[in-house]
């Protein structure tokens, strides 16, 4: 009993122990990691003069900016890391452990962290669906599987939070086998 005890509590440790130190190391909740629109001095990029115009700084300049699909986003990173079991014969073989952020509307930070646990569960559950189907066996940081479970996550985020979501990035992916 011991020989099979042993192992399974240091795998347990382990894990635990990334899972400390992914987020002892994460950056702090009010840390924005978001790229920031560089506008010259004179507002050039907006189209004004140097004279000293009012800069735009509503939606339609920044999207003229940086083309048709530049809306400006805001980027959420989930509080916890997800931890997802990955089961083979009835028996959990691999623990793979994600972190997520979502890709939201300007301005939707606030509603997006009161929605956190509804977010999180949709979230499991495409983690769950995902790793029953196999999606976390062999090469499971392919392009194709993780396309394939971005478009599930965006469409889950979607679901619950409406359209002011629109994507959902992978930060970390680790599979640890038992």
């Amino acid at each position: 009993m011991k020989k099979i005890l042993l192992p399974v509590v240091m795998a347990l440790v382990g894990v635990g122990g990334g899972v400390g130190a992914g987020l002892a190391l994460a950056p702090a909740p009010g840390e924005d990691s978001a790229a920031a629109v560089c506008i010259p001095e004179g507002g050039a990029a907006m189209g004004g003069d140097t004279a000293g115009d009012a800069r735009e700084t509503d939606t339609t300049a920044l999207v003229a900016a940086g083309g048709e699909n530049a809306a400006p986003k805001d980027y959420v990173r989930m509080s916890n890391q997800f931890v997802v079991p990955v089961v083979e014969g009835g028996k959990v073989t691999a623990l793979v452990v994600l972190s997520l952020s979502i890709e939201v509307t300007a301005g939707t930070q606030e509603a997006t962290f009161s929605a956190e646990p509804k977010l999180r569960d949709a979230f499991l559950q495409v983690l769950f669906d995902h790793a029953n189907i196999g999606g976390f066996n062999g090469a499971f940081t392919s392009s194709t599987n993780m396309r394939a479970l971005r478009q599930a996550l965006r469409a889950a985020g979607q679901k619950a939070l409406g359209r002011q979501v629109s994507d959902v990035l992978i930060i970390d992916i680790v599979r640890q086998d038992i």
